[in-house]
């Protein structure tokens, strides 16, 4: 075992009165008593803009500096690389002494060094290796086929899923509750995976923190020593924690040492990875912490800014309050824009852009934020259409993501069966059983024939010639069809929404934000078809390539940044907009489904609302069109909660005060229409025959022109509201 330091290590080498002036000059009195606090465990309620770095590396430097502790007697726990490096980074600047050899680190790089100290009695051979995603579910697959499990019954990832979620939770596979046969038999998978990744000498991300707290529990000797040795522990976004690694910074801290947590429950977003926002009302009554020390003074942004943030979050229950202010008192007022429609949005959005920068601001200095991924894609083609340089922060452009290619690659070979890359891309996604090998024997058939691979495939049999078969199935049923009818058959009959609707565990998130964006593709198409006179399968895939291809910002370039709420935490920029403030997109639907989720949603805005330092829009649209269908929205529920005098309303009907009735919003379209719609001609009672959905009756409408809609009774696929502006009817 490594041996104990002495506390007063070092402390000779520097004048401590001077450097302690120095490391002190410039702290506001809550930081100050943050910094200074004797050796106790303590919560510091961080808020947005108020320098917990500068208060987490502080109070380190300050241990250090007065002697309270040698470098080697400070655990401190990031939950990035990234941050890590930039607090050795910025110790090293402040002390005059080494700290490479200093444990700072992430929850998992922290325990992989632990357990590289003691892997014998870890269980582990010295030189173990750790899986990467794609290595675990390699290796989940072969346990599979040993087992004879149907990978159909049980898709793979579904499995990769369910073993780490219960690793995350400090569960092994017999200590799972399973209650019926298709639990037991995941279980059976977990419990020979593990097995096997013990008898290969390999370890997976989520085994690390696991294995390394199985070990303190049962091994006092080595608890001990580290609870000796870590008198100190400083933890970095607590309130991100989950609870296995609570529980593993219980046993480290024991009963002795402090516990440094620096967090900020308003700004708990990552529920949905697993964190638990209660662990610092935990941390209060496991430690008996008298120490709560709030940071409320921000440096970022106006009062305005503020003020709305402040008002926004305190409709949260059970939050351990704040309230956050700054010297700068007032600023601009957040502008408000209501668009008529998601594409009227985007303009807006672009003619500020050009304004602000028209004015000096560079694009850099700019952020536009979205609740979910899908949106960017609207915003992206206006971008692209003014010429603005633009960079997806933590992302993909839109036809960039991996569920847009896989679709765009059906529709590719439809096109072209020459199309190998196409082919092999999505010959077996979703999975169909046609494996590595198969498709080698493929590649070489063709390359003996000198053929394509869809010719060699056509002579394969077998699952390779049922893939062959789809395709042609595909061609023959939308030969006849619209484009954004085209795109929505090929993406139900491919089985590319059904894959992702079938998604379980940790990866049922991403998914569903994957079924968002295929869900735009249709969107997409549509407004292609409405935008432009070629409106073939062609002409748009070619579309596609065109602005997939346009120049991705580089680091050096100036260009605005495009990025999800979750993604730009952390992050501020003097201007930012925050676009689709709608019911059921912001705060997203889903938050309906869960306990808390609403309370998660808000906290969520109130991360966006802090990210702005100097000017905020808010924005939303009437209509926007999703899945190839325009749905009205009502605008979000967060926008009331901000006070009315905080807000400078842009739109043309915009009226002095917040436009909300007492008793919910009311959709701006005219009256139904019990005879006809006016400048259309249709009328109620009237017999029309649409593409899909075949011959129906109109039974109701609503508005006028392209902002108009009719409701019609279609003999087989129901009733159905339908835009005119994008509905193909014809009179019978």
């Amino acid at each position: 075992m490594e041996s104990h330091d002495c506390v007063d290590e070092g402390a000779a080498l520097w004048d401590n009165s001077a450097m302690n002036t120095t490391l002190l000059s410039g702290l506001n009195p809550p930081q100050l008593q943050a910094v200074t606090l004797p050796q106790q465990s303590a919560l510091i309620l961080a808020g947005a803009g108020s320098g917990k770095t500068r208060v987490l590396i502080t109070r380190i430097a300050y241990l250090i500096s007065t002697g309270a502790v040698s470098p080697h007697g400070i655990l401190a726990v990031t939950f990035t690389n990234k941050a890590a490096k930039e607090m050795v980074t910025r110790l090293s600047a402040m002390l005059p002494v080494n700290t490479r050899g200093m444990w700072i680190g992430t929850f998992h790089g922290l325990c992989n060094r632990l357990l590289r100290a003691h892997y014998r009695e870890a269980n582990l051979p010295q030189a173990f290796q750790i899986l990467d995603s794609g290595d675990q579910l390699s290796a989940i697959k072969r346990v599979m086929k040993a087992l004879d499990v149907n990978d159909e019954k049980y898709p793979p990832r579904e499995l990769q899923n369910f073993i780490s979620s219960s690793k995350e939770q400090g569960l092994r596979a017999h200590d799972v509750e399973a209650f019926d046969p298709y639990t037991r038999r995941k279980v059976e998978v977990y419990a020979a995976y593990d097995a096997q990744c013990q008898k290969e000498g390999v370890v997976d991300f989520s085994e690390l923190l696991l294995r390394c707290y199985e070990l303190l529990s049962r091994n006092s000797a080595i608890r001990e020593h580290y609870q000796a040795r870590f008198t100190h522990i400083l933890v970095d976004e607590f309130q991100d924690t989950n609870p296995l690694q609570y529980q593993w910074l219980k046993l480290l801290a024991g009963k002795n040492n402090s516990l440094f947590a620096v967090g900020d429950d308003d700004q708990s977003i990552y529920a949905f990875r697993g964190a638990n926002v209660g662990n610092m009302k935990d941390l209060l009554r496991d430690f008996k912490v008298d120490a709560v020390i709030k940071l409320e003074q921000n440096y970022r942004s106006h009062g305005n800014i503020l003020d709305a943030a402040n008002a926004l979050i305190s409709n949260n229950k059970n939050r351990l309050g704040k309230n956050l202010w700054t010297s700068e008192q007032g600023g601009e007022k957040l502008r408000v824009m209501e668009a008529p429609t998601d594409v009227e949005e985007a303009n807006f959005i672009v003619s500020e852009i050009r304004q602000l920068k028209a004015e000096g601001l560079k694009l850099t200095e700019m952020a536009l934020l979205y609740r979910s991924n899908a949106q960017s894609r609207v915003l992206e083609h206006a971008l692209v259409s003014a010429g603005l340089s633009y960079r997806v922060y933590g992302g993909l452009r839109f036809f960039e993501r991996q569920e847009i290619k896989h679709a765009l690659a059906y529709l590719r070979l439809m096109q072209n069966t020459e199309d190998d890359n196409a082919l092999l891309r999505i010959i077996n996604f979703p999975t169909r059983g046609i494996g590595a090998r198969s498709i080698e024997q493929l590649q070489e058939a063709a390359k003996l024939h000198g053929t394509t691979l869809w010719d060699a495939a056509a002579r394969a049999g077998g699952k390779v010639t049922a893939f062959v078969g789809l395709i042609e199935a595909l061609r023959r049923a939308t030969r006849e069809l619209p484009l954004p009818e085209i795109m929505a058959h090929v993406l139900l009959n491919s089985g590319l929404v059904l894959h992702y609707k079938n998604e379980t565990g940790a990866k049922k998130r991403e998914a569903e934000e994957r079924l968002e964006n295929l869900n735009e593709l249709v969107t997409a198409a549509t407004l292609f078809v409405h935008e432009n006179e070629d409106d073939s399968l062609t002409s748009f895939l070619t579309h596609a390539s065109l602005e997939a291809g346009e120049h991705q910002a580089g680091d050096q370039d100036d260009a605005l940044h495009l990025m999800t709420v979750h993604a730009a935490k952390g992050l501020e920029f003097n201007a930012v907009f925050i676009t689709g403030l709608e019911e059921g997109l912001f705060p997203h639907q889903n938050s309906q489904r869960v306990d808390g989720g609403l309370d998660e949603e808000r906290r969520l805005m109130y991360v966006a609302i802090t990210r702005a330092r100097r000017r905020l829009y808010l924005s939303f649209a009437q209509r926007r069109m999703l899945n190839g269908q325009v749905s009205f929205s009502a605008p979000s529920s967060f926008l009331q909660e901000l006070p009315d005098e905080l807000l400078l309303w842009l739109s043309p009907r915009a009226v002095p005060r917040n436009p909300f009735a007492a008793f919910g919003y009311v959709a701006p379209v005219a009256a139904p229409v019990q005879c006809a719609v006016s400048d259309t001609g249709w009328r109620t009672g009237q017999r029309v025959m649409h593409q899909k959905f075949g011959e129906g009756v109109v039974t109701g409408a609503e508005g006028s022109g392209n902002d108009g809609r009719v409701q019609v009774n279609f003999k087989h696929a129901g009733s159905k509201w339908l835009a005119l502006e994008y509905a193909k009817l014809t009179a019978l």
